[in-house]
């Protein structure tokens, strides 16, 4: 017990039965707020940084129309061919699809907006209206990290499933979008279902994937629907996006992945319209060029969906890396990466468009003090430029190569403090009433520790970390010491002995008895 609370106790024994007052204060602090209450939750509006002016902004969508009316991108199948130059495409001698400006603005103009990615849950429904900002996962680790063995292993399908059942516990972790490739499934498509179904198993948030081949897309949604209920089920509430890799940068579609799109979209699915190219690689080494040519290529993603299906509901995803130009290497965690981001979000607010782009990527090979600057400036500046949906938030290390189950729970104490960033001070006439001051200063105790309004604000103005250590020293040495990593370990540990499956027991059986499911 700290001095504080000794000195505290022995007032109560003096008082006669103030300890049963403090117990109670201290049981209802310790009981879960109501949402609305919540010092950071999911949605909170961001938007106060913004990295580009509004010449700037202008410039870069001029360029990004300019980019697509004069070069086009190359290698469209020919269903997006015919897609395409349907909707007024122009299909050039060279092979390359053409988009004339109006044709963008009228896509624009009928682009869903204000759009709901759904749950199976629908208390983690993400609205993604204006600057509503949204953390997550997403990524294709081929790699597990031990932090302790400081060995990476390869990923498997039990570790997908295990990662989703964290989630699943994790309050600043708003959705599941694949984190790893299951290294042990060798088969393509029983890849696919089992990296749909780990995430379905695991959590009931929303949950992202993608598919290979188009040829497993329908066995896929078979799956999907039988989790849901039946189609009409699905459809009403569509719980999984496709996260797709529509175009190979710079400037080119990827003919499976566009079949996939054309695909999903028909059947109900959101879409991920990702572009990701890598500054100084695959798209320009100039942070703002970076920008027009991820603009640009999501703009055809989004006349692409439309063509298919007006309305249908999209994220753009423009997600250019940024390389560390001495070797060419990914370089995920830097501030320029920070930047792009920060940039790409002020252009999805520009279009009134949901969108989606990295945050949080570490380029550290373990969850030490490189990993934490790293995920919270990043995390930091996307949620503070409104980004809707900020994927790779936590877990990922050394350039998307690996993920690491601690640091996955280290990064939900780092999303609380980020989001309380988001959050902002909140002005009003209560929070800026001297009373307060008044009953403190003139015949008060002279400190705020005991006052009403700071035992009223503790839970609803302050974020509190799970595993983040606030000991003083002393207190510190007399726990025995405690490290971060151990209490990331006990947490991780005490989540995945509680956290069962969220299938329906006999669905699960079904959908095991019909797919090949590789986990546990």
């Amino acid at each position: 017990m700290s001095e504080a609370e000794m000195g505290e106790a022995g007032r109560a024994r003096q008082s006669g039965g103030r300890s049963g007052g403090r117990a109670a204060r201290v049981a209802e602090r310790a009981a879960p707020l109501a949402e609305a209450l919540r010092p950071v939750r999911a949605g909170l509006p961001g938007g106060q940084y913004r990295p580009l002016s509004e010449a700037g902004v202008a410039q870069i969508h001029a360029a990004a129309l300019q980019a697509l009316e004069e070069i086009g991108l190359a290698n469209a199948p020919p269903s997006g061919v015919e897609i395409l130059t349907g909707a007024g495409a122009v299909l050039g001698a060279d092979g390359r699809i053409r988009f004339p400006r109006a044709l963008v603005e009228d896509m624009l103009a009928i682009a869903a907006r204000g759009i709901t990615l759904h749950a199976r849950d629908p208390k983690y429904d993400l609205h993604l209206q204006g600057s509503n900002v949204h953390f997550g996962t997403a990524g294709a680790a081929v790699h597990i990290v031990d932090p302790l063995t400081l060995d990476y292993r390869e990923s498997t399908a039990q570790d997908l499933y295990d990662a989703a059942r964290i989630v699943q516990h994790l309050d600043n972790v708003h959705f599941y979008q694949r984190t790893m490739v299951c290294r042990d499934v060798t088969d393509n498509y029983d890849m696919d279902v089992n990296t749909l179904y780990a995430c379905l198993s695991g959590t009931r948030k929303h949950v992202g994937t993608s598919f290979g081949d188009p040829a497993h897309v329908a066995g896929c949604f078979d799956l999907l629907h039988m989790v849901a209920g039946g189609e009409d089920k699905w459809r009403e509430r569509p719980f999984v996006s496709n996260s797709n890799c529509f175009v190979v940068p710079p400037m080119k579609f990827a003919e499976e992945s566009c079949k996939v799109m054309e695909d999903c979209v028909r059947r109900g699915m959101p879409m991920l319209l990702l572009s990701a190219g890598q500054a100084g690689a695959t798209a320009p080494a100039p942070v703002a060029l970076a920008i027009v040519q991820a603009v640009a290529e999501c703009l055809a993603g989004v006349v692409d969906v439309n063509a298919i299906r007006p309305g249908a509901p999209a994220v753009c995803g423009t997600g250019p890396f940024v390389s560390d130009l001495r070797t060419g290497a990914m370089s995920g965690g830097s501030a320029e990466q920070a930047l792009l981001t920060a940039g790409c979000a002020q252009m999805h607010r520009f279009y009134d468009l949901p969108g989606g782009a990295a945050s949080g990527i570490s380029d550290s090979k373990l969850p030490d003090m490189q990993a934490g600057w790293e995920q919270a400036i990043t995390n930091v500046l996307a949620g503070l430029s409104g980004l809707n949906m900020c994927y790779e938030a936590v877990g990922m290390h050394a350039s998307l190569l690996g993920f690491c189950m601690e640091s996955l729970i280290l990064g939900d104490d780092i999303l609380g403090q980020v989001m309380r960033c988001v959050r902002g001070i909140d002005v009003t006439p209560d929070s800026t009433s001297i009373e307060a001051m008044k009953e403190v200063c003139l015949g008060g105790p002279g400190h705020y520790l005991g006052s009403s309004q700071t035992l009223s604000l503790m839970q609803t103005e302050y974020v509190y970390p799970a595993v983040g250590n606030r000991m003083s020293p002393k207190e510190w040495a007399e726990a025995g010491k405690p490290q971060l990593l151990d209490r990331a370990i006990a947490r991780k540990n005490e989540i995945l002995a509680k956290a069962g499956s969220q299938i329906d027991p006999m669905v699960d059986a079904a959908i095991r008895a019909g797919y090949n499911i590789c986990f546990r």
